[in-house]
């Protein structure tokens, strides 16, 4: 064990079982995976993507780029996890990637041995030839070979949650700058929001050794979350990480939670923003790089100081920077032999004369050019004299600088600039609202940060209307020298620039020499920068060596741009409660208790659900349920449900205008108390949806839609008056849900409801075909309107939805000595298709209103959408199949949807196509098969025979095309 006896963060009293591999340890509350595994002197974590090479832990954050696992078994198991962000918890299960058959004895690590082959663009000039092998070898085994992790292939069980969050200033990031930045303002009154990716708000606080006004880091960070928790304008968000700036001062943040939901996505809208996410330390790029036992030095720091678990028990640490002696001082105070100390700058800092004077050897100028063995066992220096020495140590502390951590700056497309002072990358032009603080934005140091939070938090305070005073704080020191270091020369073995891809040195060189000499080329000619870590300690050493190579400088090499996310993020996250049978929300209309109570089976159509038929006991399957529903409706009377159609309520001065331009037939010179059925077109000529239209008054109309187009229609009639035609006095909304409809239809329609509505005169004098009337009951305004979708005599009755259980009773109440039937979906798509109504099948998107039969209907007095597209030649042809009834020549035989339509001896190939059948029944009225179908020159070919071809399902089927209209061509039923 490397667990140290005392210190730490952690909680000793909470001891933790978890596995690894399927091996046991222990570690305690507030060890993440990574500083458990440490604990437990596991060097071996994970396998490298394209050389299967052995690697260790190497950082303690987020940026990890060698530490991914699997956390979970079964379903519940979650890949690529980075193990430094995984807290631990009692019987955690985490298992090692990309390699087989095991992690200590992976058989694809004999890639190492092909590793000159495998050079940049390697995929580009290796698998060129033979072309056939492509699809046949190549590409097989390149996806066989390809990531990391593995998913389940199971439906993935856990829940994830949303929120939205509405502040003055949002936090991004719980080190020393971020929480300086919300005391500051959350003392004004501001709304704050801080979100941290960590389990615990203090950033570097945690894992360094520093004083705030006589205070402990960690203490004081502790203090502050505390002072912060406490006021109830701050929200602080721990475990959640800002992965997206959008437009509108709007942020995407995914926060992890213990248990289910697992995560939850938060929409975040700021009025401000200070980002204070620190900078990540860099690697030097030097051979052998990537063994285990590698790790840059501030994570050393994390796990001696934060997690109590040293690392290594005999020490390097090679250094260009002040922060690396820090952690030279750490290892030494943990009790870890310090074996030498190599800073590649001339000179040691101040603060390294302690070191030296303690007996630690030190080497200035000097360079690590090789670590050797797996995990390391020795490293070779090259002295600034040019002197070489082995060193025995299993453990090279690195750092080679600080890079900021702006890539969510970049996110709306702010590319940063050199700044040759700080030798970093840093924000020129942030997103509106945002500001960078502290190690962000190039200050480096503990005061420095304190004061850019506290300063960030009063400029913030001051553009909203606060009143904030800035506080200054007292800081124990830390010197945060550094000098550009970016590459050993000379070194024996490989040296990696990005870890996760395996790219080295010298690929960078390579695609240069190759004149892929854009960054942009560069990242995607040797995949620098494209795992799962987006290059987050390997794009300024990338960058640094594309300059050396080209003869440029850094600051005209460039940098790329980093897109959101800027951390992965399961998709399940953005899909929410969005999925399975909660995709869309399941809609229940007024009716649905009454029809469960009935037996009803139900059907999703749109949003909701539908009562699809009513059996009952005895009938052998549906037919014989719906052909009973048809009859008892076509002999007497039937009500049906029909509430989900969409519903728009219009009204306004030009409400009528508005109607002209969206239908092709003419709605204001339609008298109030009248109905009219519409159809209305798209942009490109084809019809988009039909229904009815009402006028209620003389500036309001009421329209219906299909249930599928409903919310299609809003859209559209929203962008018709607010884009094309914002002039318009008119307005429009939705009020689908807020009225419950029955179609009441049959001979005996009329005699039912003139019982239910005794003072309300249903004749036709008084209430003629396609007439509407408001009336009330229960003390309620309602409506009934005289339409008919079954081309029998029927009347549709609406109701506020709070009165639609009501009215469905009190219908089926009064309806039992009328024998009324309830009838579903299928009973309605029967007596739609006997009367040649069209509805979805037809309206798909590719016919227009002549295919249709609707052609003189197009008002040729006035404009409206799709008119002009609608006349091209292409939709104007006779050869445009045009919408026809069949019926099988043999009575007896069975007409199927989506069946071809071919000219009786033709043969059944595409060229001789002529149209298809879009909608089929049973017809219990005329006792045999009919359909719909769309056929070529149809309304001239009204008594010709064609083939009804069905090569899916078998046979064809003789067929007689005929008029649309099966059942009352003349209409007298409807008009009765």
């Amino acid at each position: 064990m490397s667990r140290l006896p005392n210190g730490g963060l952690i909680d000793r009293s909470q001891p933790l079982s978890f596995s690894f591999d399927g091996k046991p340890y222990r570690g305690f509350s507030g060890d993440t995976l990574a500083s458990a595994l440490v604990a437990n002197d596991v060097r071996l974590v994970g396998r490298s993507f394209k050389y299967h090479r052995p690697r260790g832990i190497m950082t303690a954050g987020g940026e990890e780029p060698n530490a991914l696992v699997t956390i979970g078994t079964g379903a519940h198991a979650d890949p690529n996890a980075r193990a430094t962000m995984v807290p631990l918890h009692d019987g955690l299960v985490a298992t090692s990637q990309n390699r087989w058959p095991s992690l200590g004895f992976d058989l694809m690590a004999v890639n190492q041995l092909a590793a000159p082959l495998f050079v940049a663009g390697f995929y580009y000039k290796t698998f060129m030839w033979p072309a056939a092998l492509w699809e046949k070898l190549y590409e097989p085994l390149i996806r066989r070979a390809a990531g990391l992790g593995r998913l389940s292939g199971l439906p993935d069980p856990d829940r994830y949650d949303r929120n939205h969050g509405f502040c003055d200033l949002l936090v991004i990031g719980g080190g020393p700058a971020g929480l300086a930045t919300a005391l500051t303002a959350g003392r004004t009154g501001m709304r704050v929001i801080l979100a941290d990716d960590d389990s615990r708000a203090g950033g570097r606080l945690l894992s360094e050794r520093h004083e705030i006004d006589g205070m402990a880091g960690a203490d004081w960070a502790d203090g502050a979350t505390e002072e912060l928790a406490a006021l109830p304008n701050v929200v602080l968000l721990n475990r959640t990480s800002v992965f997206g700036i959008y437009d509108g001062n709007t942020y995407g943040a995914v926060e992890q939670l213990n248990g289910q939901p697992r995560q939850r996505l938060w929409k975040i809208v700021a009025r401000r923003a200070v980002l204070a996410t620190g900078a990540i330390e860099r690697p030097l790029v030097f051979g052998g790089n990537d063994r285990p036992g590698v790790m840059m030095a501030g994570a050393v720091s994390s796990y001696l100081n934060r997690f109590a678990a040293a690392p290594g028990r005999r020490a390097v640490v090679f250094t260009t920077t002040d922060s690396g002696w820090a952690t030279a001082q750490d290892l030494q105070r943990a009790g870890v032999e310090l074996a030498a100390i190599v800073d590649a700058r001339p000179d040691w800092p101040a603060a390294a004369k302690a070191l030296v004077a303690s007996g630690v050897p030190v080497f200035t100028g000097a360079v690590v050019t090789d670590a050797l063995g797996s995990p390391v066992r020795a490293v070779d220096i090259r002295t600034a004299s040019g002197d070489r020495h082995r060193i025995s140590c299993d453990l090279l502390a690195v750092s080679g600088g600080w890079t900021p951590s702006i890539g969510l700056g970049c996110n709306l497309g702010a590319r940063p600039v050199w700044s040759e002072a700080a030798q970093n990358f840093l924000l020129d032009n942030s997103p509106p609202g945002l500001v960078p603080a502290g190690a962000a934005a190039g200050h480096f140091s503990l005061a420095e940060a304190l004061r850019d939070g506290s300063l960030a938090a009063l400029a913030a305070a001051t553009a909203l209307g606060f009143t904030a005073n800035a506080p200054s704080y007292r800081t124990s020191d830390d010197p945060s020298g550094a000098s550009p270091f970016w590459h050993v020369a000379n070194c024996r073995t490989k040296a990696f620039v990005d870890f996760q891809h395996d790219v080295t040195d010298s690929d960078i060189t390579l695609a240069a020499r190759e004149g892929f000499t854009s960054v942009e080329h560069l990242k995607r000619y040797t995949t620098l920068g494209m795992a799962t870590d987006q290059g987050k300690t390997s794009q300024l050493n990338g960058l640094a060596l594309l300059a050396e190579a080209t003869g440029r400088n850094i600051a005209d090499t460039g940098t790329i741009l980093a897109r959101p996310p800027v951390q992965p993020v399961a998709i399940g996250l953005f899909a929410g409660h969005h999925r399975d049978e909660h995709f869309r929300p399941v809609r229940h209309t007024a009716s649905h208790r009454w029809a469960t109570e009935q037996g009803a089976t139900f059907v999703d159509a749109g949003l909701w659900k539908r009562a699809q038929w009513f059996a009952r006991p005895g009938e052998r399957d549906c037919l014989a349920t719906v052909n009973r529903e048809v009859q008892a409706t076509r002999g007497g009377v039937g009500i049906c449900d029909v509430s989900t159609l969409g519903k728009i309520d219009v009204q306004g001065p030009d409400a009528g205008v508005l109607l002209d331009r969206l239908y092709i037939n003419m709605f204001s010179t339609l008298a109030v108390g009248k109905a009219r059925y519409g159809v209305m077109l798209r942009e490109d000529g084809f019809v988009m949806d039909d229904g009815t239209t009402t006028r209620l008054a003389e500036d309001r109309y009421f329209l219906t839609t299909t249930t599928v187009n409903a919310a299609r229609v809003m859209q559209h009639i929203d962008y018709a008056r607010q884009v094309l035609w914002p002039t318009l006095d008119v307005q429009a909304t939705s009020v689908t849900e807020q009225w419950a409809t029955y179609a009441v239809a049959g001979p005996r329609a009329r005699a039912l409801l003139q019982m239910l509505l005794p003072d309300c005169d249903l004749s036709n004098d008084a209430l003629p075909y396609m007439g509407a009337i408001e009336f009330r009951w229960m003390g309620t305004l309602c409506r009934l309107f005289r339409l008919s979708f079954s081309g029998e005599l029927a009347f549709e009755i609406s109701v506020p939805a709070t009165l639609g259980e009501a009215m469905i009773r009190a219908l089926f109440g009064v309806g039992a000595r009328f024998e009324a039937t309830p009838y579903g979906t299928e009973a309605l798509s029967v007596m739609r298709i006997e009367k040649g109504h069209p509805a979805g099948n037809e309206l798909n998107g590719q016919t227009t209103a002549a295919d249709l039969g609707m052609g003189r209907m197009m008002s040729t007095k006035k404009d409206f959408i799709g008119r002009v597209l609608a006349a091209r030649p292409g939709l104007t042809e006779p050869e445009r199949p045009t919408l026809v009834g069949l019926r099988p020549v043999d009575r007896a035989q069975r007409l199927r949807a989506g069946a071809h339509l071919l000219r009786e001896g033709a043969a059944p190939v595409i060229a001789n196509d002529e149209g298809h059948v879009t909608s089929a029944a049973y017809s219990p009225t005329l006792g045999h098969s009919i359909a719909l179908a769309l056929l070529a020159r149809g309304p001239a070919r009204h008594g010709e025979r064609v083939v009804v071809h069905d090569p899916v399902r078998g046979g064809d089927i003789l067929a007689e095309v005929c008029a649309p209209v099966f059942v009352d061509p003349e209409g007298m039923r409807v008009r009765g």
